[in-house]
């Protein structure tokens, strides 16, 4: 077996690969940028070799640093990861040429399946169905109009050399058409190195399901089920699943023994995924193929019980596969949700900063239930412009779909993120939702059900009256820990009364709490009555709590009079008053946000690519005003009235910090 392996990559999937390299009993080399330098990834490996500048460009898929890395360690094999140099044929001929193993398929496999023009036609000519489009290369935006009528909107529009949701683009109309051929080859060049595009029909109401292959070098293979990859945002995987909740075991085997025989086909060796596309009645139509691990592998991990690394490396090493299809079967429900550094509240736009607390719920692996949380990042870290805003996989398992289910939504609620914005009160939600929870959802998801963006959870009823009994029963503790300190310690029951008003979502709780030593009875005014009990203590951020023989966890932070509570994708002010200063409070006057709207804001930390106006201009409603580029994404934005320019503070190349004014409007 190998005995040093240098990880191509960061952040979380190096942190992967290390893990089970150390398990291995194989050593380990990181690469880092000067952004990276601190690093998780830097911190688990043996040995970590610094290549350059913060951006992906100059360091992390620069062929001839990544090389001068492995001849400086000695390294005999590299893992790439995903993104970054893992579908280069450039470096897998670099790598062959100086003799080191690379954990991933055959050059000419890459050559064929990683480039999505090429992959078609060879699906094509394998007799497997592909969605209608364009492959031939498109050399301009007017050729990509006309291209896009010809097969009739909407059109999805692709980086040739694509993936993670990085040059793509839906478009729906000439003007679309135009502009995202443009955004998109920008950003494939920039992320890939490589700007082809291409084009083709987009599937209204489509499924996203994938098959997860495993091939060796000596002409075996396995498919390992399938994963739905439908909740998607900007064309990008936000939670995923294995199995689907829509495949029966026909449409399985026809899709795994379609993906083994196009993987067959271009001599394929290693892990890899092949794409699908799902119609309602099950039809299935074949994407595109991954040559290379995938983001969400855990959960095909989860449900089979096979290490995909282990086997990865294990098939570079040459050795034959040690599992048959008979021997995957499938155990149980995996949910994988992707933590983000983008504020669902802004239109998931990024968000960078120092995590200023980071504590993800403990791992665990019992009968029954299983928490993993692959992550790349640690408190006190900084999240950077310069990478993908991913930061952590959280990952649950359990018999059942619901079982798997109920376990990330604990795990999520028990998750506390500061310092960022980030998705976690999104995925809570998602994880309630109606149309996730009966498995009726489609790639339109979040399209559909949040039109307007996130502006978070209003909970229901049942959920607000266990909050308000909590929190009441809280702020007795929190407040008979006042009294203490202050140095009334005699008869300080006397101090803390037992009426309180609970405020919180627009509503008022008149509440009576009865403590004793094992808890809190906490009646309501209706006469119906919860018991809490906690080992809570004021000044912790995390309260796990039992109302009524049920299990709560809310994220607290404190306000005056009361509480911040997160839970279950809510963002909560609780107030917890005396019915004296409830009666006050209503008289008080509501602040008012300051007036914006003749001004257009930068909604991310992010670099000014292109303003489209000038000072003087007249807008309509929905003309592009400027390009934002942040985390490896182009954003462009838009007027939301018609209005006339009557001063511009930004131009090309300048950074900008969120809500600082790029133009102003009369």
């Amino acid at each position: 077996m190998f005995k040093k392996i240098l990880i191509a990559n960061r952040g979380e999937i190096a942190c992967r690969v290390i893990k089970t390299a150390r398990k291995m009993g194989i050593a380990t080399v990181a690469i880092y940028s000067d952004a990276d330098r601190n690093a998780l990834h830097v911190q688990m490996a043996d040995e970590a070799v610094h290549i350059g500048p913060p951006p992906a460009n100059e360091s992390y898929i620069v062929i001839d640093k990544v090389m001068e890395a492995i001849r400086q360690t000695g390294a005999e094999a590299v893992h790439p990861g995903y993104g970054f140099l893992s579908e280069n044929p450039k470096f897998a001929k670099a790598l062959e040429a100086e003799g080191v193993a690379f954990v991933g398929p055959p050059v000419k496999a890459i050559e064929a399946m990683g480039d999505k023009i090429t992959s078609k036609k060879i699906a094509q000519e394998a007799d497997v169905s592909t969605v209608p489009g364009y492959m031939g290369l498109i050399e301009d935006a007017d050729e990509a109009v006309k291209i896009s009528n010809e097969i009739g909107y909407p059109v999805m529009i692709k980086a040739s050399a694509g993936g993670g949701g990085k040059g793509m683009r839906i478009a729906w109309s000439d003007e679309e058409a135009r502009e995202g051929f443009q955004s998109s080859k920008n950003e494939a060049a920039s992320s890939f190195g490589d700007d082809r595009i291409f084009i083709e029909k987009f599937v209204t109401q489509p499924r996203h399901i994938e098959i997860q292959v495993l091939c060796d070098n000596h002409g075996n293979g396995v498919y390992l089920n399938e994963r739905e990859c439908s909740i998607q945002r900007r064309n990008q995987k936000v939670v995923e699943e294995a199995p689907s909740p829509f495949l029966d075991e026909e449409t399985r085997r026809a899709m795994g023994e379609q993906s083994l025989a196009l993987a067959h086909a271009v001599g394929y060796a290693s892990a890899g995924t092949v794409e699908f596309i799902v119609d309602g009645d099950r039809n299935f139509y074949f994407l595109e193929m991954n040559t290379r691990l995938q983001v969400e592998h855990p959960v095909t991990e989860l449900i089979t019980g096979v290490d995909l690394v282990e086997h990865m490396i294990r098939v570079a090493y040459g050795e034959k596969l040690a599992l048959s299809q008979d021997d995957v079967t499938i155990n149980g429900w995996a949910i994988e949700n992707r933590l983000y550094a983008e504020d669902p509240y802004r239109g998931f736009l990024p968000s960078i900063g120092r995590l200023t607390r980071y504590r993800p719920p403990e791992e665990l692996d019992i009968e029954g239930a299983v928490v993993r949380n692959d992550t790349g990042v640690y408190e006190g870290g900084e999240i950077s412009m310069y990478y993908d805003p991913m930061i952590a996989k959280l990952c649950t398992w359990g018999p059942t779909r619901a079982a798997a289910i109920e376990g990330m939504r604990n795990a999520l609620d028990a998750f506390e993120v500061e310092g960022i914005g980030h998705n976690l009160p999104f995925l809570s939600a998602v994880m309630d939702h109606p149309k996730f929870v009966s498995g009726d959802m489609t790639t339109a998801f979040i399209a559909e059900e949040y039109p307007e963006g996130f502006s978070g959870v209003e909970l229901p009823e049942d959920v607000l009256r266990r909050i308000a009994a909590s929190t009441a029963a809280m702020h007795r503790v929190a407040e008979i820990r006042r009294t203490r300190v202050s140095g009334r310690m005699d008869n300080h029951e006397r101090h803390v009364g037992e009426d309180w008003v609970v405020s919180l979502q627009g509503q008022d709780y008149p509440v009576t709490v009865a403590a004793d030593r094992a808890g809190a009875s906490v009646r309501f005014q209706d006469g119906s009555t919860l018991r809490v009990s906690s080992d809570w203590t004021p000044g912790d951020t995390l309260a796990r709590l039992d109302v009524d023989g049920d299990a709560l966890v809310l994220k607290v932070g404190k306000i005056t009079q009361g509480f911040r509570i997160r839970s279950r994708g809510a963002d909560l002010k609780v107030h917890v008053r005396t019915p004296r200063q409830a009666e006050l409070a209503a008289l008080m006057p509501e602040k008012l946000a300051a007036d914006t709207s003749k001004m257009l804001l930068c909604p991310m930390p992010g670099l000014i690519v292109k303003v489209n106006v000038a000072e003087g201009d007249e807008v309509q409603e929905g003309q592009a005003l400027c390009t934002v580029e942040a985390m490896k994404m182009e954003n462009i934005l838009r007027a939301e009235r018609r209005g006339v320019v009557s001063k511009v503070n930004a131009g090309p190349g300048d950074s900008l910090a969120v809500d600082d004014v790029i133009m102003e409007f009369e």
